[in-house]
């Protein structure tokens, strides 16, 4: 076991399973004391069972470290509070919060059900807000702290999950609002975009769809070699490394592309085209919008996903 952590204390919702799991471990091999939370449920979010965060927990205490479980769901807003405050009373302290528990209610937005919008939206986006409201007390308190948030490479768009791709941008606004405020305190905050074959994502569903020729324009060889190439593990040692000041105590409300193979900086968003208005009218006018958009704006936009020309009866 290594110690560029040791002493710390960290929260890792989502952790009995895939990232989170692979988190948890790492995070403990360097030296820190880890809240294990895993409700235990589906992919879809039905269900709980103690398992998952209890083997976990068993494998960091095997590997000379100290764990405890949780069993809560991170959509409840009492529940981001009772973690918080187990990691106080279990260790003394609170240092790290990896915001990672998610689930999948995929469907195109035109079948969407409302409780599939809002259940995915509660897990994700509210369970971040449950988890760092509650961390961010403690972490302003100490003048000291880090957020690692979880996003997708779906938040910025993706056929059939717009309530999970809404969710995951929204995540990413969060941590970049977390950073200015927590900033000054001596708090860090940024976002992952995983690539890696978890349930979630190499789903029976998906190898269904795989099998019967495509799923995300793969069939069932390609779906293997993107599972082998992108393992759950693959993750957890770029979260540790925001995780250490010592190495990245200048990123702060950034996010990035984690794989086993690839780590990507995004851009912030900035304003690449712009047009004044000129005409001393404080409103736009068509007329003026029409002669002056497409010229300075959106003259060389091209519609990405145009209607398609329907085959003749």
């Amino acid at each position: 076991m290594a110690h560029r952590l040791e002493g710390k204390v960290a929260i890792v919702t989502g952790g009995g399973r895939g990232i989170g799991r692979g988190e948890a471990l790492a995070l403990a091999a360097e030296g820190a004391r880890v809240v294990v939370n895993d409700f235990g449920g589906s992919a879809a979010g039905t269900g709980a069972e103690a398992g998952p965060a209890d083997q976990v927990v068993a494998e960091i205490k095997a590997m000379g470290s100290d764990a405890v479980a949780n069993y809560d769901n991170v959509a409840s807003f009492e529940a981001g509070d009772k973690m918080v405050q187990q990691a106080l009373d279990k260790f003394g302290r609170l240092d790290i919060l990896v915001n990672n528990a998610g689930i999948l209610r995929d469907k195109m937005l035109f079948n969407m059900t409302e409780e599939e919008w809002d259940i995915v939206i509660a897990v994700h986006l509210k369970g971040h807000f449950n988890l760092s409201k509650h961390a961010a007390v403690v972490f302003r308190q100490q003048r000291g702290g880090v957020f690692v948030h979880t996003g997708s490479e779906s938040g910025l768009g993706n056929r059939g999950q717009g309530n999970y791709a809404a969710a995951k941008e929204g995540i990413v606004g969060l941590s970049r609002s977390l950073a200015r405020e927590m900033g000054g305190y001596g708090v860090r905050s940024n976002t992952i975009r995983p690539r890696a074959g978890t349930r979630l994502v190499i789903s029976d569903e998906m190898k269904a769809a795989a099998s019967r020729g495509g799923a995300a324009g793969m069939g069932m060889a390609g779906l293997e070699a993107f599972e082998k190439a992108n393992p759950p593990d693959g993750v957890a040692p770029f979260v540790v490394w925001l995780c250490r000041d010592d190495v990245s105590g200048n990123v702060n409300g950034r996010d990035f592309l984690v794989s086993g193979s690839v780590i990507g900086l995004y851009s912030l968003p900035e304003i690449v085209k712009k047009l004044d208005n000129t005409t001393g009218n404080a409103i736009w006018k068509q007329e003026d919008l029409d002669n002056l958009v497409p010229a300075n704006v959106t003259g060389d936009l091209k519609n990405m996903w145009p209607k398609k020309e329907e085959k003749p009866a």
